[in-house]
């Protein structure tokens, strides 16, 4: 199936969310290559790409490979939204996402990501003002509201559309949640039923049967994993097997693991230098060999490693031990 966003097809539902310190461009080219058919950069701060913001610079790029990609701002002001999307139209991206779905404090308290859902109006004005005229689609991310008292996804999502918005992706949990406790796929329902451009749903997705349930329960045109990937970007492969012939693959073993692992190493490595890469592989490797035999150990001793050559070390010793 293909999904028409603005004037940009995706060749499947399948989606990468944007997740700050991890949708870095080698995770998603990795993801790509697993099946993602869309994939999300990190967000990227509108202010930061004003002031030339060095570490902006690295965020804002996307390989050929990896496309279709949308690049998701962040910001506040409309103005500021605006001109820095006419400012970055010209880089190798598809869509323009901007978050309002963001709980982080440092966010929130400036007005930026998920405290844009305390102000539907304000959001109108963003959405109006930076997709009017601008040449790629803009859709935006939202949650189900500010908290249990202000559910307002619905609303929003009809605001957001009705200046210009391509598509909404709905995080069925409110800001007060953060992350914690059960996402609540009904809003996602909800908000497809009121609005006619395409829905992304998110919150939850950790299994090939948690995409299946829900696509059934929402109805919903694409879904956007995130958490569920880390460690994991075997899992669009898996969905796409388990929606297409109802079949479950196994996790891979440990041996794929490894060389998924080294081999995120490496392209991490070329794109930030080794230092930066290992300090950052230490949590990949954390997530990527959760649940196998003896990880707990090997987790206790990624810290220590500094050099690519004692991450290799580390595996191969490791993977030694659990074949014994």
């Amino acid at each position: 199936m293909s999904l028409q966003i603005g004037n940009v097809e995706i060749k499947g539902n399948l989606f990468l969310g944007p997740m700050a310190g991890v949708t870095d461009l080698p995770f998603r080219i990795l993801c790509k290559e697993q099946g993602a058919d869309l994939v999300y950069t990190e967000m990227v701060s509108a202010k930061g790409v004003q002031y030339n913001n060095k570490n902006t610079e690295q965020l804002l790029q996307i390989a050929e490979e990896e496309r279709p990609a949308a690049l998701q701002l962040f910001g506040a002001d409309p103005d500021i939204l605006s001109e820095t999307a006419r400012r970055i139209e010209h880089r190798n991206f598809d869509i323009l996402d901007i978050n309002m779905g963001c709980p982080v404090p440092k966010v929130v308290n400036n007005g930026e990501g998920s405290a844009l859902m305390k102000n539907p109006k304000l959001i109108g004005e963003i959405v109006r003002k930076v997709a009017t005229g601008y040449s790629k689609p803009v859709t935006v991310k939202i949650r189900k509201g500010f908290h249990e008292d202000s559910i307002n996804a619905v609303e929003v999502a009809k605001i957001a559309e009705e200046n210009g918005a391509a598509a909404i992706a709905v995080h069925a949990r409110t800001r007060e949640q953060f992350y914690s406790g059960q996402a609540d796929w009904e809003v996602i329902r909800q908000v497809k039923e009121a609005v006619t451009v395409p829905v992304i749903g998110s919150g939850d997705v950790f299994t090939p049967l948690d995409a299946k349930a829900m696509i059934d329960q929402t109805g919903c045109d694409a879904i956007m994993m995130a958490r569920g990937t880390r460690g994991n970007p075997w899992l669009f492969t898996q969905i796409k097997e388990y929606l297409k012939k109802g079949i479950l693959i196994p996790k891979p073993d440990f041996d794929e693991v490894n060389k998924m692992i080294l081999r995120h190493a490496v392209m991490l490595a070329d794109f930030k230098g080794e230092t930066i890469a290992i300090r950052e592989m230490r949590k990949h490797v954390a997530w990527y060999t959760t649940g196998y035999p003896g990880s707990a150990k090997l987790r206790n001793h990624v810290n220590e490693i500094e050099t690519m050559e004692d991450l290799k070390k580390l595996l191969d010793h490791y993977q030694n031990h659990i074949e014994k």
